[in-house]
């Protein structure tokens, strides 16, 4: 099964090919404002030198967030678009499971976090003990401070911080968590498309492809302009 993997909710933009669980090519770029117009041309770069076409993929995958709502809504709408010209089906991944894919067989859970901006994190809390990690704590979007209580009430074991947010937050994970908090080296901070490829073929394995319109972003909270639209909405009701 050849399998196309995008991740571009972070800073940090990959693009993946896997043969099964296999992965032969991948690309990892700058995330910006012209986004949306890179995609496709690395897609279509990768694929000319893996001497692959887009008809010769069989599943096609992305992160669907947490993250930037616009790097999401990007990977999902590229991943639809492909997969319906193709006729072929979707898979989706979330953003902190595949920061979690960094520490395969890790015998200590793993904290992949993500500045969420406005004094939050997106977090979660997974077992990386086997070869694809299972939740402790879902995937969730609070205060550092609030969301490392959470984490301390669940586990008494160390945990291995990953992610923007973990590099943001250090200080206040160091002291609230003491020496149970390990931090990552550098190059595990990132989300790889390879390894969304992998949860991908996992999602196809066991029946939970989807149909592209099926395929939706997980934002957790509302976007900058829903917002704008409830306090606009407040502040007629009030008048």
């Amino acid at each position: 099964m050849h399998i196309l993997s995008i991740d571009s909710s972070t800073n940090l933009a990959s693009i993946a090919l896997a043969v099964d669980d296999t992965v032969i090519a991948e690309i990892l770029f700058s995330s910006d404002k012209a986004l949306s117009a890179r995609l496709l041309p690395e897609i279509e770069r990768m694929m000319t030198a893996s001497g692959l076409a887009i008809g010769d993929i069989d599943l096609f995958a992305c992160a669907v967030g947490p993250g930037s709502f616009t790097g999401v809504r990007a990977g999902v709408a590229t991943v639809q678009g492909l997969a319906l010209a193709t006729g072929r089906p979707c898979a989706g991944f979330s953003t902190l499971a595949l920061l979690a894919m960094n520490f395969p067989l890790s015998t200590l859970p793993v904290c992949p976090l993500l500045d969420a901006r406005k004094s939050e994190v997106y977090g979660a809390l997974y077992d990386c003990s086997s070869p694809l990690p299972a939740r402790i704590i879902d995937d969730c979007v609070m205060g550092p401070e609030a969301f490392l209580d959470k984490l301390k009430a669940t586990t008494d074991a160390p945990v291995i911080f990953a992610g923007d947010g973990a590099l943001r937050y250090r200080e206040v994970i160091a002291a609230r968590m003491g020496e149970r908090a390990l931090f990552a080296p550098s190059r595990h901070n990132a989300g790889h498309a390879g390894n969304g490829a992998l949860l991908a073929l996992h999602a196809h394995r066991s029946g939970q492809d989807l149909e592209p319109g099926r395929l939706l972003p997980v934002y957790l909270r509302p976007s900058e302009a829903e917002y704008a639209k409830i306090g606009s909405q407040n502040t007629r009701q009030s008048r």
